[in-house]
């Protein structure tokens, strides 16, 4: 069962100011322990849809899918749809009114991006640069959370995220970008920016939203043990995919409502 820790007025305040907030033991042991029973199946079993660390080519990836460690997974596509339980994880009373109070009353979940599980393998897990979840999203607009569920500890060592506070804020110009839309580490002004960023730890059960627009990024695990970490994405329901893109591609998921006291219901960015 769910802990119904939603997040309090001040933690909405915090996003609004960081881009950032941690909502810890939101979600209960029972739950947790269903989805790393199905992930850990689907792991076992390389039940596709699938990414492998090797497709990639970041730093610390196998070389190819035939090199050691090539069918090491990075993530298991289409979580929703995996088992029911991660419809029930989406479905959650007290993610959904934090939720709310963050975006708004309508909520709808893209399918399209996301809406995985993250398997941060040892050995041969790899490193992601500085960036924005919303460098290829294409909606009306740039307002959209997302919601990274933490399954086991997450920390440094273990390739847990890092964040850029304040940086959905603003977005950067193209010339501090490299190709791949990631932060160039070797520009004094991105590095003086990337000195301030702080390691999030996470416990099981921990939820972290972050905004679209939030720099983040994570090192390989550099610990003995898997770290297993569902994610996906919200929208407000007036914040539309634009058409023809691969963010209208699939089909998205509308959550029911949840009654928001007024202590704390306005959305982000307002």
């Amino acid at each position: 069962m769910s802990l119904e820790f939603e997040i309090s007025r001040q933690q909405v305040d915090a996003f609004q100011r960081d881009g950032y907030v941690i909502a810890h033991g939101m979600v209960g042991e029972e739950m947790r322990n269903r989805m790393l029973a199905s992930i850990q199946d689907d792991v076992a079993r390389h039940s596709a849809p699938i990414e492998y660390e090797a497709e990639l080519d970041y730093p610390g990836a196998p070389s190819s899918l035939d090199a050691e460690g090539g069918r090491t997974i990075r993530r298991l596509k289409n979580a929703i749809a995996r088992d029911p339980v991660f419809t029930e994880l989406v479905q959650l009373p007290a993610l959904k009114r934090s939720l709310t109070k963050l975006l708004g009353p309508e909520l709808v979940i893209p399918m399209a991006h996301h809406n995985c599980i993250m398997t941060k393998h040892p050995r041969f897990s790899s490193d992601t640069g500085w960036h924005q979840d919303a460098r290829y999203w294409s909606f009306d607009r740039p307002e959209l959370i997302s919601v990274w569920v933490a399954l086991s500890s997450e920390y440094k060592r273990n390739g847990g995220l890092a964040v850029i506070p304040g940086t959905h804020k603003e977005i950067p110009s193209s010339d501090r970008l490299d190709e791949a839309l990631f932060l160039r580490t070797d520009l004094k002004e991105n590095q003086s920016l990337i000195a301030t960023a702080i390691n999030v730890e996470l416990e099981p059960g921990d939820v972290l939203f972050f905004h679209c627009l939030t720099f983040h990024s994570a090192s390989r695990n550099h610990t003995d043990e898997t770290k297993y970490s569902v994610v996906f994405t919200v929208r407000p329901g007036d914040n539309r995919p634009r058409p023809g893109t691969r963010s209208s591609s699939m089909p998205e998921l509308v959550l029911p409502a949840e009654v928001v006291t007024a202590e704390a219901s306005r959305p982000a960015g307002a």
